[in-house]
Formats: C-alpha cells, structure tokens, sequence
C-alpha cells in the first residue's frame, strides 16, 4: 500500500508539473527585459505596463468581463430553474431524455458548438457582435449550471419541503427559504464554473464574434498569429491569475456554504 501511494504521488506531481511548467515559463519570461524568451536578460514591469496602457486592450478586457459576467449570471438563473423543472418531472423516460441531451451539450467539441451557433446566427439574421458572442456564452453554460446545482438537489430531504409546506408556507417561501439554501453551494459552483468558461472561451467566440466586438481569448490568438511578443505573456500571465483567484474564491465560498440547512436545524 505505501509503494502503491508513492507511486500515486509521483505520478501526480508529474501530472502537476507537465501541466503547470509552461504557464509558469509563460509568467517567468513575461518579467523579461529583452524580447524573446531565448534567454533573460532583466527583471521588468515593462510588457505588463504596456498591456494596461494600451486602450484597445483595456476595451477587449472589458468586454470580456461583461460577457463573463451576464453569461455567468443569466446562464446560473436558467441553470437553476432547469434544474427545478428535471429533479421534479414526473416522466421519468422524459427526465432521462433531457439529462441525455444537457450531457451531450458539454461533451460536443466547441468547434461544432461554435459552427452551429453561427448558421444559427446567419440564418434568423442576428449580427454578429455583443449579442451574438452573449447568447452563445448563455448557451453553452447552462448545462454547466444544471450539471453543479443537480446533485445538490438530488441530496435533499423532501421531508424540508413537506414540513414546509405543513408550516403554512407558500411555493414561493419554499423557494426562496428552503429550497435555495440548501442548493446555494451548487449554485456558487455553477456560477463560478460558468464565469470560468466564459473567460477561456475561444473556439466558440472565434466563430461567432465580429463588427469589431472581440474578447480576450480571440485577441491573444490574433496577436500571436501576428508574432508572438512577451505582451503576449504578461496579458496571459494576468488571465492566469485572475482565473486562480476565482477558483480560490470558490473553494472559501464552498467550504462557508457547507451544510447550510444543518447548521440551522440542530439544537
């Protein structure tokens, strides 16, 4: 049993390191003075000044957030609300059916994803754009949404809505009072999952951005087929860490949630 643990960490830190050495490279040579990553030459701010010094990219940015943002947040209300709709559907065949279908929405290669979405768009005549890029983000984050908050449903009691609903309260109570804190860590999840794959998306975005509108994703990849540059690595370098700061602020969010309703019931 110890050898069989050994040999599991090893192959884990080896794991770690394959998957973490070139981001880490990526961040190290993003401080470098001169302009390749041949050799280093000196410590500097001077790539990450220009990422924020440059408007267009301030702008790109921006407009990364705020579809991150309203996907995130749009995408985890419908993610919630499916999710109410499967657990309590009382056609089991149908159930099963619309599980099957959410399930091969997340497995589906982004590149089909992003092809579709964009005879979609070309056909009802919707521009591409903010709009388009914003619908696509919804589209392919509530299944995200419906796949965290799902279990959470699954785990509670009926019983809490029985009693409930004994105590003289409403559907509405049951809802807001009962029922959403005791999912609140899925939906975090969702939530947080959701934003994350906003924020990295790129097969899909690269189908169906255009009129100008571009997210950060789709402008490092423009940027690169042009020459790769250490602003490259610094605007990287940044995405890296704000993408790490999200999944720590889930993790404290998460363990804060942990058991809501069973703190509250016991004497």
């Amino acid at each position: 049993m110890e050898k069989t643990s050994k040999s599991a960490k090893l192959y884990l830190a080896l794991i770690f390191i394959v998957l973490y050495a070139p981001i880490f490279y990526l961040i190290f040579y993003s401080f470098n003075s001169g302009g390749t990553m041949n050799s280093f030459e000196s410590f500097t701010w001077e790539h990450y000044g220009a990422v924020f010094t440059d408007t267009r990219l301030i702008m790109i940015l921006i407009n990364t957030v705020i579809v991150a943002l309203l996907s995130a947040l749009i995408a985890t209300i419908i993610g919630v609300f499916g999710s109410l709709g499967i657990v309590y559907m009382k056609n089991k065949s149908i159930r099963n059916s619309i599980l099957s279908l959410n399930n091969v929405l997340i497995v589906s290669p982004d590149v089909v994803i992003g092809a579709s979405f964009l005879i979609l768009f070309t056909m009802v005549g919707v521009k591409l754009g903010f709009a388009s890029v914003l619908i696509s983000h919804i589209a392919f984050s509530i299944p995200i949404v419906v796949l965290m908050v799902l279990p959470k449903l699954q785990e509670m009691n009926s019983t809490l809505i029985d009693a409930a609903a004994d105590l003289g309260a409403t559907n509405k109570d049951i809802l807001s009072r009962v029922i959403i804190p005791f999912i609140k860590p899925g939906i975090f999840a969702g939530f947080f999952m959701a934003l994350t794959y906003s924020l990295d998306d790129f097969a899909v975005t690269f189908f169906v951005t255009g009129n100008g509108f571009s997210t950060l994703s789709v402008e490092i990849y423009s940027m690169a087929r042009a020459g790769i540059t250490l602003t490259i690595n610094a605007l990287s370098g940044i995405i890296f860490v704000v993408t790490l700061l999200l999944v720590v602020g889930y993790y404290f969010i998460s363990q804060r949630g942990k058991n809501p309703v069973g703190m509250g019931v016991r004497k």
